[in-house]
C-alpha cells in the first residue's frame, strides 16, 4: 500500500467535505441506480463513497464481474492501491481540481455537477483495465460540504487501451439540468508523474518483442545493429527485474506498459 499516495488523497478530500463527522443515513440505491445508465457504455460496478470520513460505505456485486474481487475483499486503502502507479499522480491532481470546483459551487449547483475522468487499475488476475470514473455528489450539509458521492467504474479498455503509451486522461464537469459543462479541464501538476525508467528505443523494441520479432528482425525494423538491439534487451531485463524475455513481455503487460 502506498502510504504517501493515499494520505495525500485523504488530505484532498477532507479539503472538501469540512470538520463535521458526516451523520449514518440511508440512501435510495434504487433511485441512484437509476442514474446508470447516464454512465456505462460498457462493463461497470457502482459504489458509494463517504467524503467526509473517507470510506467506501457500498461496494456493488459487480465490481466482481469487472475487476475480480468479491465486494468484501474491497475498502478504499485497497482500491487506491490497484492503481497504476503512473495514473496516481494524476488521480491526486484531478481530485484536488475536483475539490476547489465543488467549494466554489452554491447549493443548487452541488447536485447537478457529474466529475468524469480515467485511469488504469489493476484486476485481481493481474491484468490492468482502463476505468472511467464518473461521479455524482448525492449527499451535502448546508455550508456546500460534500459528505456522500456515487461513484461509477466502467470498463473502456476497449475504447482507450490500458497499453497505449503516453495515453493522457482528461478530466470533465459534465453539467445537468441546465448547468454548462467543462471538458478537458486544465489541471495543476502539484503531484509529479514519476519519470519513467524505460527509454523511447525500449518502448519500441518491447512492442516488437510482444510481436515475436527476433533481434535480428528488430534490427532491420529500426535500422539499427543487432549489437544495439542485444544491449537494449538486455537493460530492459535489468531495469524490470527480469530473467529473459517471456518474463520481461508478461511483466510489461501487467504493469500496462505496452
Amino acid at each position: 500500500m502506498n502510504s504517501t499516495f493515499f494520505k495525500e488523497a485523504v488530505q484532498i478530500w477532507k479539503s472538501i467535505s469540512g470538520e463535521n463527522k458526516a451523520d449514518k443515513h440511508i440512501f435510495d440505491l434504487e433511485i441512484h441506480k437509476k442514474l446508470l445508465n447516464i454512465f456505462h457504455v460498457g462493463p461497470y460496478y457502482f459504489y458509494v463513497f463517504n467524503v467526509n470520513n473517507p470510506a467506501i460505505e457500498f461496494m456493488s456485486p459487480l465490481v466482481n464481474e469487472v475487476l475480480g474481487y468479491e465486494p468484501d475483499e474491497i475498502d478504499l486503502p485497497f482500491l487506491l492501491d490497484k492503481i497504476h502507479p503512473e495514473d496516481m499522480p494524476w488521480f491526486l491532481n484531478f481530485e484536488n481540481r475536483v475539490s476547489g470546483f465543488f467549494r466554489d459551487l452554491t447549493l443548487e449547483q452541488i447536485p447537478n455537477y457529474k466529475v468524469s475522468y480515467d485511469y488504469r487499475i489493476l484486476k485481481k488476475d493481474g491484468e490492468y483495465i482502463r476505468v472511467l470514473q464518473q461521479v455524482l455528489v448525492i449527499d451535502y450539509d448546508t455550508d456546500g460540504n460534500v459528505i456522500r458521492t456515487l461513484g461509477v467504474h466502467t470498463d473502456i479498455s476497449a475504447i482507450k487501451s490500458p497499453f497505449e503509451t503516453g495515453a493522457k486522461s482528461k478530466l470533465s464537469f459534465i453539467g445537468l439540468n441546465g448547468e454548462p459543462s467543462y471538458h478537458d479541464v486544465n489541471v495543476e501538476e502539484l503531484f509529479k508523474p514519476a519519470k519513467t525508467q524505460i527509454t523511447k528505443r525500449e518502448y519500441q523494441i518491447l512492442y516488437l518483442l510482444l510481436n515475436g520479432s527476433s533481434s535480428s528482425e528488430i534490427a532491420d525494423h529500426l535500422f539499427i545493429s543487432k549489437l544495439t538491439v542485444d544491449t537494449h534487451r538486455k537493460n530492459l531485463l535489468f531495469k524490470m527485474e527480469v530473467n529473459n524475455t517471456a518474463e520481461l513481455v508478461s511483466k510489461s503487460i501487467k504493469l500496462g506498459l505496452i
